[in-house]
């Protein structure tokens, strides 16, 4: 469990060396560059290629986990604060939970539900502004991201896969990032002609440890964990990118904002513990 939090932690760092090291404007660059050459390396390293039927799954798991969630997210972010953003996201447990019971029979427990519920609220306090301005597409986008993310997590766990986890973790990485290509393409045109240092430290840092190390952590978890446990680490990102922004960017911490994170991380806790006072949960899922 403390591995896989790892991933969500590493992800709520994107955000300070997003503003710090990277161009402005280009977060499809960013998730393209992030995704594609961590996949290639990865799938150069295990010499694994997929095998029948799981072309086409690596190329959909890849495209729910990296390719159509960034993208959603790349509209969400542009047209929404991005406090609406996280608050959309934080949903994304409980569309897992009800994912899980659907198709992997699941217990959906109302401790569950609340917890999930509790994760929102504690997000929303966490990063949302009251001056916050809605925009119908930008509410879409998020809400989709949220949704492809759950299905990808939940058929990652569904479908077992057949090679070592970083050979997997590579395929959905290539897959992911080959399909963001063009749209980063269209949307923001080609690469800059001339990066700094400081750009390249920041897309070697989101290849290496936000793409590579981060995704692997991820999917491990996905294989010996239950997928609504996974996903409600995920509430780890806003707490990280919060705390990161107090510490280092001297950004203001209300006292509103440090409830919020405090009830986002009982929800956390909360959504974790249940599998240890339930004797019907699986062996397997408490591992």
């Amino acid at each position: 469990m403390l591995i896989t939090a790892l991933a969500p932690a590493i992800w709520g760092t994107t955000y300070l060396v997003t503003t710090e090291l990277l161009p402005p404007g280009r977060p499809l660059l960013a998730a393209v560059v992030r995704a594609l050459p961590a996949g290639l390396a990865l799938i150069a390293i295990t010499r694994r290629l997929p095998q029948g039927i799981w072309w086409w799954r690596a190329l959909l798991l890849g495209a729910l986990n990296i390719g159509a969630f960034n993208a959603l997210l790349f509209i969400a972010a542009y047209r929404l604060p991005g406090g609406v953003a996280a608050t959309i996201g934080a949903l994304q447990p409980l569309l897992v939970a009800g994912l899980a019971a659907g198709l992997l029979g699941e217990r959906l427990s109302a401790r569950t539900v609340l917890a999930g519920a509790a994760g929102v609220a504690g997000v929303s306090l966490l990063v949302l502004r009251a001056d916050a301005r809605l925009d119908g597409l930008g509410v879409a986008a998020a809400f989709g991201g949220a949704v492809v993310m759950a299905t990808g997590v939940v058929l990652s766990k569904r479908w077992t896969p057949p090679a070592p986890l970083l050979a997997t973790t590579g395929w959905q990485l290539a897959a992911g990032g080959l399909l963001l290509v063009p749209v980063a393409f269209l949307v923001e045109g080609p690469p800059p002609a001339t990066l700094t240092a400081a750009n390249l430290a920041g897309y070697g840092y989101l290849t290496v440890i936000g793409a590579a190390v981060a995704y692997a952590l991820w999917f491990r978890g996905i294989r010996v964990l239950s997928p609504t446990d996974v996903t409600f680490l995920g509430l780890l990102s806003p707490l990280v990118a919060t705390t990161l922004g107090w510490l280092a960017l001297g950004q203001e911490l209300t006292a509103a904002q440090a409830l919020g994170g405090l009830i986002a991380l009982a929800a956390l806790v909360a959504a974790q513990s249940r599998r240890t006072r339930d004797p019907r949960a699986p062996r397997r899922a408490a591992a």
